[in-house]
C-alpha cells in the first residue's frame, strides 16, 4: 500500500492484480499542487497486458494535463486515447481545498463515496459503459465537504457490502487494512484509494 499525507489530506492506495498477474488492469494516479488535488482510477477492460495498456494511457494523460485541463477536458482526452485500445472504465475528480469542493465524473463500474462527519453518504451513480474512443457524454458532479470527511474510490474488483458502516468510526488506516484484505481475495484486478480530508 502507498500512503501520502499533506496538510489537507491523508491518502492510502492499494492495488492487487488478478491471480498475481504481472500486469494489473487497474491504474491509479494522484497529484497535489498547492490547493488542488487530482485523482484518477482507470480499470482497463478484462485483465492482463491490454487492460494495463488502456488504464496506463488514461493515467499518462492526467499526469501530463491535470494542471491545464478541466476534469471534463481530461475525460475527452482519455476517451480519444482509448481509440483502437481495449477501453477502460474511468473515474476522475479534482478537489479544490480552498473552496472545499469536489468535481467528479465517472464512466463505467467504479464506485465513489464521500462520507461526512455527520454520517451523510454521497454516492453518485456512475454512467454505464466505458471509454473506447466513441463519442461520450459525461455527468459532471459537484460536492462540498467539511474537514473530517472521508472519501473512497474503488474498482469493481473490491466487493463491499456495507460501505457506510466501514467508513463510520474507522481511521483511514483501519479502512485501508480492511479493503486490502478484500482486494487480496478478489478474482479480479482490485484497487482502492481511501482519503481523509483534514
Amino acid at each position: 500500500m502507498k500512503k501520502v499525507q499533506t496538510e489537507q489530506l491523508e491518502l492510502i492506495a492499494g492495488t492487487h492484480s488478478k491471480g498475481g498477474n504481472s500486469f494489473c488492469g487497474d491504474t491509479y494516479y494522484f497529484a497535489q499542487d498547492g490547493d488542488s488535488f487530482v485523482c484518477l482510477l482507470a480499470d482497463g477492460l478484462g485483465s492482463g497486458r491490454y487492460a494495463y495498456e488502456s488504464s496506463q494511457a488514461a493515467a499518462e494523460i492526467v499526469e501530463r494535463d491535470w494542471q491545464a485541463e478541466s476534469v471534463e477536458g481530461m475525460m475527452n482526452l482519455i476517451n480519444m486515447a482509448m481509440f483502437q485500445k481495449r477501453g477502460a472504465a474511468v473515474a476522475l475528480f479534482k478537489i479544490d481545498f480552498k473552496q472545499r469542493k469536489f468535481e467528479y465524473t465517472c464512466v463505467g463500474n467504479i464506485r465513489f463515496y464521500l462520507y461526512a462527519k455527520d454520517g451523510k453518504l454521497t454516492y453518485p451513480l456512475p454512467v454505464t459503459g466505458y471509454l473506447s474512443g466513441r463519442p461520450q457524454r459525461y455527468r459532471m458532479e459537484h460536492f462540498t465537504y467539511e474537514p473530517g470527511s472521508k472519501f473512497l474510490i474503488h474498482s469493481d474488483g473490491v466487493n463491499l457490502l456495507n460501505t457506510k458502516e466501514l467508513m463510520r468510526y474507522r481511521s483511514a488506516d483501519q479502512i485501508a487494512a480492511e479493503l486490502d484484505t478484500v482486494a487480496i481475495k478478489s478474482n479480479d484486478d482490485a484497487t482502492f484509494l481511501i482519503g481523509s480530508l483534514l
